[in-house]
């Protein structure tokens, strides 16, 4: 029995058409397998904006979907907390006064640049301007809601509080938004800072200051630490999608900007008012001179 073996050869002067087609994807894996370039990483980092589809409304339509149902997960989550009573009800309140606003902001990439991203995604929590009225003047019954979001179990607080928490949010997104620090500290002296005051202020708060028996020493500093810190964070994390760039500057304007807000919470007149109102007026105001 004959064995016939065949050989095979590519002629040197061989169209592209008879050339091996593995060649050209080997090359294309090697070629994906080398350094990205930052510049290319934000450019591909931005495109989260648009993941869905090329049309830019329908895109932020998905966003605030997707922002929107983050959100009520995370509120859902919180009213189980304080329903099943897993933790005290002014520490759950206070857990929910922390995450609720820093993960709203990390949805913001999602959204395009520009007005009306910053328009789109402030209509997540101006929804909740209008839940706010409408369950603190009695119209609209929650009792997990107002558990979770009060400190006494009281509806008519959600009028104070809960709507200057949700308005500062919400005029954060449509004016500042993203490409500001003023907009970060806002929201981050108030959601960390003011959050992590009460908490630590109330297991570590022994010696008080001696202008507010109600404030303490210890509280302040958490309060201006993890407003700072968190506000640190969310720089380079929007740095990171070309949003804003990192500097000394803009480090040492936070750090100015929580030690004024952290000041301005210990004033008793703070407490009087609402520290939800005070803080993000005074990261504003103190911002614009820093920024």
């Amino acid at each position: 029995m004959a064995m016939a073996i065949a050989f095979f050869t590519i002629p040197p002067n061989s169209t592209p058409n008879l050339r091996c087609p593995l060649k050209k994807d080997a090359f294309n894996f090697i070629h994906l397998l080398k350094p990205t370039p930052r510049r290319r990483i934000r450019r591909e980092l931005k495109s989260v904006a648009a993941m869905f589809t090329d049309n830019v409304v329908v895109s932020d339509l998905i966003a605030g979907g997707l922002s929107g149902g983050i959100a009520l997960s995370l509120l859902k989550l919180w009213e189980q907390t304080a329903k099943r009573r897993i933790f005290d009800q002014k520490l759950n309140r206070k857990l929910v006064h922390i995450t609720m606003g820093l993960a709203f902001m990390l949805c913001w990439p999602m959204f395009s640049p520009g007005r009306q991203g910053a328009i789109f995604a402030a209509l997540i929590p101006a929804v909740n301007i209008l839940k706010m009225l409408l369950m603190g003047l009695g119209i609209w019954k929650d009792d997990a809601t107002v558990k979770s979001m009060t400190r006494d179990g009281d509806y008519r607080e959600l009028l104070k509080g809960p709507l200057y928490y949700a308005s500062t949010i919400t005029l954060a997104s449509a004016i500042y938004w993203r490409t500001s620090p003023i907009a970060i500290a806002a929201v981050c002296n108030m959601c960390a800072g003011d959050g992590m005051a009460d908490i630590v202020g109330r297991r570590f708060g022994g010696q008080k200051l001696p202008y507010n028996k109600n404030k303490s020493i210890n509280g302040s500093i958490a309060m201006a630490s993890a407003g700072f810190l968190a506000s640190l964070g969310f720089m380079l994390y929007y740095s990171s999608f070309g949003f804003m760039e990192e500097s000394m500057k803009t480090v040492l304007g936070f750090l100015i900007v929580s030690a004024a807000a952290a000041l301005v919470e210990s004033h008793p007149l703070s407490s009087e008012l609402d520290d939800n109102l005070t803080v993000p007026l005074t990261a504003v105001l103190v911002g614009s001179l820093v920024f």
